[in-house]
């Protein structure tokens, strides 16, 4: 009302106070007001780290002293096994890290690897062994050499030589040479010169025999595992004798025991540690009880690692071609496992 008289007599219009410290401006009664509402432009704001009130777990990129410290007793604490980096071959490292071959101008390596597969009830299904023997030579005045085998294996093997080798020597004296005895053997390669096979399903000529026996009980399952060497010449080191185990039922409980034992409840797997077999240690055996169903322990997977090789072939001799006088070598010999299972 006020407005409109003061616009009547020719006045000024009164201000009236607004939101804030900006008044009204006057605007003619006939006009039509349209209110736009404008959002406020909102403020950028720079994120600050929200820092735990917990000690930090991460580990710093360039964190020293006590924060790695604390980083690796934690590792240490949930059974990981820490080698300390020296940036060199220490004696820390030395412990835990098997010793350097002795390896000469001339050496060899004599690798063998078995697959297997049986059955529950002891029958062989198939067994295979793959060997090959690998020369290298690293000193150019012992390139024209014979490598003088002995082979005293009566398991029926196929053997074969490489192409540049002469085969009707290798058959008649079981000695090694070039096809050309003139030319020298490849300096600083790896030249796998002899390789054999054998394929057998021949129960006795099993390296290590298993006999998994679950029985049911009152409460489940009793199971009863055992292993014998069947070769005494053999010496089988980190053996490890996997049994699978039902889910969600608890640890097993241990009976009798030879060597140790270690449960891992993420696989389910139930491991027998032996660290060696030989003709010392033929035989152990191990029982523990659990719920379950006597197929729930199989397959059984068997690993282990040998610096005995299973077939008796060895290189025995190394000469040169002219005057057959000897030459100093070495000889690196491993038996591994490709597949080892008893289902």
């Amino acid at each position: 009302q006020a407005r409109r008289d003061a616009e009547r007599s020719g006045k000024k219009v009164p201000a009236f106070g607004g939101f804030g410290s900006a008044g009204m401006s006057s605007v003619s009664s006939s006009s039509v007001i349209t209110d736009t509402i404008v959002e406020p432009e909102k403020p950028k704001i720079t994120p600050t780290p929200v820092r735990s009130s917990g000690p930090s777990r991460a580990l710093k990129l360039g964190a020293k002293g006590k924060e790695v410290d604390n980083f690796v007793d934690q590792l240490k604490s949930e059974g990981e096994t820490i080698i300390p980096s020296t940036g060199k071959r220490g004696s820390d490292v030395s412990k835990v890290l098997a010793p350097p071959v002795n390896v000469e101008s001339v050496h060899l390596r004599v690798e063998e690897k078995i697959s297997l597969t049986c059955g529950r009830d002891g029958g062989l299904q198939n067994m295979e062994i793959l060997g090959m023997v690998t020369l290298r030579v690293t000193d150019e005045k012992n390139g024209r050499i014979r490598l003088i085998v002995s082979n005293t294996d009566n398991k029926g093997l196929q053997l074969q030589t490489h192409p540049n080798v002469d085969k009707k020597f290798f058959t008649a004296e079981s000695v090694i040479g070039l096809k050309n005895p003139e030319k020298s053997f490849p300096l600083n390669n790896d030249v796998g010169v002899l390789k054999w096979r054998l394929q057998t399903t021949d129960e006795t000529l099993i390296p290590l025999t298993i006999n998994c026996w679950p029985s049911e009980s009152a409460t489940g399952c009793d199971v009863n595992i055992e292993y014998e060497l069947q070769k005494d010449s053999l010496e089988l080191n980190d053996v490890v004798i996997s049994i699978p185990i039902p889910s969600g039922v608890g640890a097993p409980v241990i009976g009798d025991l030879d060597g140790e034992y270690k449960h891992d409840s993420r696989r389910n797997i139930l491991e027998w540690c032996l660290p060696v077999i030989d003709a010392n240690n033929k035989t152990g055996s191990l029982e523990f009880s659990i719920a379950g169903q006597p197929h729930d322990f199989f397959p059984v997977n068997v690993s282990f690692v040998s610096k005995r090789n299973f077939c008796d072939i060895e290189v025995t001799k190394v000469t040169h071609v002219d005057g057959d006088s000897s030459v100093k070598f070495s000889t690196e010999t491993s038996f591994v496992v490709d597949k080892y299972v008893i289902e």
